[in-house]
């Protein structure tokens, strides 16, 4: 629906622009974006939704109105953006990198060599999430069990899809893989539907306290010697703790493995949009952090990191060295 609006009003703007001794408005000379996310209970949908909010303030000034909308995922989001559906999405770096050299999951659409990053989001450490009267204490204790391994398009489930090939499983080593709705993992968990799930996202996050609320559970570690071998041959994973405490019956610490979330655009998005999107969040940082739990703890020039995985956008790259976070 959001795109059909947004089509909508761009051919208004036109015929505005084009009818004689017709002013433009302000509104229909107002450029459009799209940030495509995820799933509502996630955090990039609330990530994406406080971006917009600050670009959204300055509205007046620059002419951009900016928008969110609901989507399958990191897959969901690169390939929209491919195929200018979309010109902005919250993505997975793993998932990033195979779209921008077209390989993995990608390999079929193609190299997308005008993927850019405007800027670095929070870590996303890959979650496993069992009850605790399933008898999983272990990752390697998911098989024969009911698992539920993400969304079809979603950045979760094809990091989970190449753990198990690097496992040397396939999806028969469970009793069932279940496709769930965001919203409907934490029931189906307690419910005893499933005896464990899958999750990829910044910490903390809604999914997993609404999970650990209603139900006993037990957050698994992921580590040894297949994770080290991942994190060295790929740039874009690194070892990741979820601290002990941050939900109700997980007292300690516990070892996994992740990718980073970022912001991302095809290099055709025009250097002004570019620019005063990473304007609205930098120059406005300390209130973007307040605007989700997960934001907490990011910094300007972590946030300001990346072009290792794909180039910034020549947007991005202007105000980062306007602000001295890059020369």
């Amino acid at each position: 629906m959001q795109r059909i609006i947004k089509k909508l009003s761009l051919c208004l703007a036109i015929i505005v622009f084009s009818a004689p001794h017709v002013i433009p408005t302000a509104e229909a000379a107002e450029k459009i974006i799209t940030i495509g996310t995820a799933g509502v209970t996630g955090v990039y949908y609330p990530a994406g939704g406080a971006i917009c909010r600050l670009v959204n303030r300055g509205r007046k000034e620059h002419g951009i109105r900016c928008t969110v909308e609901s989507t399958g995922g990191s897959i969901n989001n690169l390939e929209a953006i491919h195929k200018d559906e979309l010109e902005l999405g919250v993505v997975q770096s793993d998932l990033l990198y195979y779209a921008y050299n077209g390989t993995e999951v990608f390999s079929d659409l193609g190299a997308n060599k005008k993927l850019r990053v405007l800027f670095s989001l929070h870590s996303e450490p890959f979650t496993v999430l069992a009850r605790k009267d399933s008898k999983i204490n272990t990752f390697d204790d998911l098989k024969g069990k009911r698992v539920y391994v993400g969304a079809p398009g979603s950045g979760m489930r094809a990091t989970m899809e190449e753990l198990v090939q690097r496992k040397g499983w396939s999806h028969k080593a469970f009793t069932s893989v279940t496709d769930l709705k965001s919203n409907d993992q934490a029931q189906a968990l307690c419910s005893g539907k499933i005896d464990a799930m899958v999750y990829a996202g910044g910490h903390p996050n809604g999914a997993i306290q609404q999970a650990t609320s209603l139900c006993q559970t037990r957050l698994i570690d992921v580590s040894g010697p297949v994770i080290d071998k991942m994190i060295g041959e790929h740039p874009f994973y690194a070892h990741a703790v979820i601290p002990g405490g941050m939900y109700v019956g997980n007292p300690k610490d516990v070892h996994t493995f992740g990718v980073r979330a970022m912001l991302v655009a095809s290099s055709e998005l025009d250097d002004t949009t570019a620019y005063e999107i990473v304007k609205a969040v930098f120059d406005n940082l300390d209130n973007f952090k307040t605007l989700h739990p997960v934001f907490a703890t990011l910094d300007a020039r972590h946030m300001a990191q990346g072009s290792d995985i794909v180039p910034f956008h020549s947007g991005a790259l202007r105000y980062f060295k306007e602000k001295g976070l890059m020369q």
